[in-house]
């Protein structure tokens, strides 16, 4: 059975947003206004926590109007945002959309929205989509005539529906995982703050020691310049750099570089449990090696007993801003070891400690069986998502065969 498609324009428009200036924007609740959503909505799901509102007499067509169904798309942006879209619910007030969002709305005889909104997200789409933007100066900016063009995947209305409803249901069960992940993350800075008081102004009256004192503090090490000569890379030693670091969620189980013998050889390699803590550019974040690595000089190791190690981590989460918000910018923001090394740290005695860290493991633990499940369910939604626009999924249904 050959896939069919059909112009994205053929099934679907594009509505452009309004146009108004900065002091047109209006409180929200004002008698004559209307929402106006605008690329800052446009997130993973519609958020509608700072939403303007504008008098409704910019909007001159009826179709400027958002219904729900409707898709909101960045057009107006940083090219890695451009086609970014998010689904419109149902709202509780009438809304338009500003000059920098477009609204892809799809003809529900033609096409189902939910299935129209899976194809448009997905990774494949949105890669296209970008590949047409039109880059200015500062800007890049969605071609429409482009986006028009490109060819959906389009069986009948029932199949469109079954397709959505299966990536919806796998969708539901991904966003439990996460925020089952989210919770367990609060309840261990709950734990702690019920444990230790405030960190940041010791609300507990702890005594207090330097960083420095509680373990070993030292500058990440690569020696040979530059740094990034191809004799040094591709071998078998990973090199953490500080966007690992940064994107962890506080362990580090994965590297996107690594070093070969030479690259090795002019650097350290730190233990497993080591905790790895950024001090340029992203400043204070920090993420526990679960395997051996290398890091330049631009993040710190600070090794200790695992214990201690857990709580500094904690404790160093809690003041992260802060140590960001104080350092000093010349290129980029930057924090020195003697700056850390100085830091006073709550102390509450080692069996607390200890205490902590043995929760905060059994928090982990079941982190990491919803972080696996969650990688299940990421795999399969990719995989039935693959199937459902390149036809295949199709074929199993025409031919009775299970999807």
């Amino acid at each position: 059975m050959s896939t069919e498609t059909a112009p994205l324009g053929d099934v679907a428009s594009f509505i452009r947003g309004i146009t108004f200036k900065p002091g047109d924007v209006a409180p929200r609740g004002v008698d004559g206004s209307v929402w106006c959503l605008r690329t800052k909505n446009v997130q993973a799901e519609l958020d509608l926590s700072d939403v303007w509102a504008i008098d409704a007499s910019f909007v001159k067509r009826s179709e400027q109007y958002l219904q729900a169904g409707d898709l909101l798309v960045s057009s107006a942006n940083s090219l890695n945002l451009i086609g970014k879209c998010s689904w419109v619910p149902e709202l509780e007030s009438d809304a338009t959309f500003g000059g920098f969002v477009t609204v892809l709305r799809g003809n529900p005889q033609l096409v189902d929205r939910r299935y129209l909104y899976h194809w448009f997200s997905s990774s494949r789409t949105q890669a296209q989509v970008r590949s047409f933007s039109r880059q200015t100066t500062n800007i890049a900016n969605l071609d429409l005539r482009r986006c028009f063009e490109l060819a959906i995947p389009l069986p009948p209305l029932a199949q469109q529906k079954r397709i959505a409803a299966v990536l919806d249901q796998l969708n539901t069960l991904r966003c439990k995982r996460r925020e089952a992940i989210a919770l367990l993350d609060a309840l261990t800075q709950s734990i702690f703050l019920d444990m230790f008081g405030d960190p940041v102004v010791n609300s507990k009256n702890w005594p207090m020691r330097k960083l420095g004192e509680m373990g070993s503090l030292d500058r990440g090490v690569s020696k040979h310049r530059p740094r990034n000569d191809p004799s040094l890379l591709g071998g078998d030693t990973p090199l953490i750099q500080t966007g690992d670091v940064a994107g962890s969620g506080g362990y580090i189980t994965g590297f996107t570089s690594t070093y070969s013998a030479i690259g090795l050889k002019q650097s350290r390699l730190w233990p497993a449990g080591t905790l790895c803590i950024t001090i340029a550019a992203n400043i204070a974040k920090t993420g526990i090696l679960t395997f051996g690595a290398c890091f330049p000089d631009s993040v710190v190791g600070f090794t200790a007993s695992p214990a201690r190690v857990e709580y500094v981590r904690a404790w160093l989460s809690f003041l992260q801003k802060t140590l960001e918000k104080a350092a000093p910018e010349s290129a980029q923001k930057n924090i020195n070891l003697a700056i850390l090394r100085d830091l006073q740290v709550p102390y509450a005695g080692e069996e607390m400690i200890q205490d902590y860290s043995e929760r905060v493991q059994a928090i982990e633990a079941s982190k990491g069986a919803n972080r696996a499940h969650l990688a299940t369910l990421d795999e399969l939604f990719t995989s039935i998502q693959h199937r459902a626009f390149s036809g295949t999924l199709w074929d199993h249904e025409a031919t009775g065969e299970a999807a």
